[in-house]
């Protein structure tokens, strides 16, 4: 009896050891896949950032814009990749809205405030 043990302890071993290399194969490979979409989402992550530094510049330099330019480029128009939509809903307040013209989405937003000019009726 002991000799029928001893000839299927080496099959054990090599089942064993199949099972043990398939474990560590499927993990080694989720380990590999959640570090391609870490860097993927870092990636994604960057690249919203710079294009909302970008929006933000270019909304600064809107926020700098007298009350003649502002009244001049009132409604919707294009600016670079982004639209631009200037209202007035009051006679003292602008909103400017910078969104992505593919999706629409807003980027950014602000509220300014030009005081009337001295000679308005």
């Amino acid at each position: 009896m002991q000799l029928g043990k001893a000839s299927t302890r080496p099959g054990m071993v090599l089942l064993e050891t199949i099972v043990a290399l398939t474990v560590l194969a499927v993990g080694a490979t989720t380990i590999v896949a959640l570090a391609a979409s870490s860097l993927d989402a870092v990636s994604r992550a960057d690249e919203a950032d710079a294009e909302t530094r970008q929006a933000s510049a270019l909304l600064e330099a809107i926020s700098l814009w007298p009350r003649a330019d502002l009244d001049r480029h009132l409604g919707d128009r294009p600016e670079g990749r982004w639209d631009l939509r200037i209202d007035r809903p009051t006679p003292t307040l602008y909103t400017a809205v910078l969104s992505d013209s593919t999706t629409r989405v807003v980027l950014l937003s602000t509220s300014l405030y030009r005081a009337e000019a001295p000679d308005a009726p």
